[in-house]
């Protein structure tokens, strides 16, 4: 069975799926006034049709919300997540 773990990993400013200890999905982002500004989502091949990017999504928008920050979704994946996810919609930060 697959090892699989989620993590922050602030200095690589992303949001980490591993799956028995290699990268099998990120999300990136940057630090803007505050807000998180969700740039990019990726899940490599071998890992695609798992679900990864939703697990992923929630695991980076319940860590958000735990750290008091609002996002900005210009990824496009993390923009229909939290339109499919009303209970992620007050953190979408009034500027984004």
């Amino acid at each position: 069975m697959d090892d699989i773990s989620f993590s922050h990993a602030p200095s690589a400013n992303r949001y980490e799926v591993r799956n028995d200890g290699a990268v099998a999905a990120h999300a990136d982002y940057h630090l803007q006034n505050g807000v998180v500004v969700l740039t990019h989502t990726e899940v490599l091949p071998a890992h695609e049709g798992k679900g990864l990017a939703s697990k992923l999504a929630k695991f980076a928008l319940d860590d958000v919300r735990k750290r008091g920050l609002k996002i900005t979704p210009q990824c496009e994946f993390m923009a229909t997540y939290v339109g499919r996810h009303p209970e992620y919609a007050d953190l979408v930060s009034a500027a984004g």
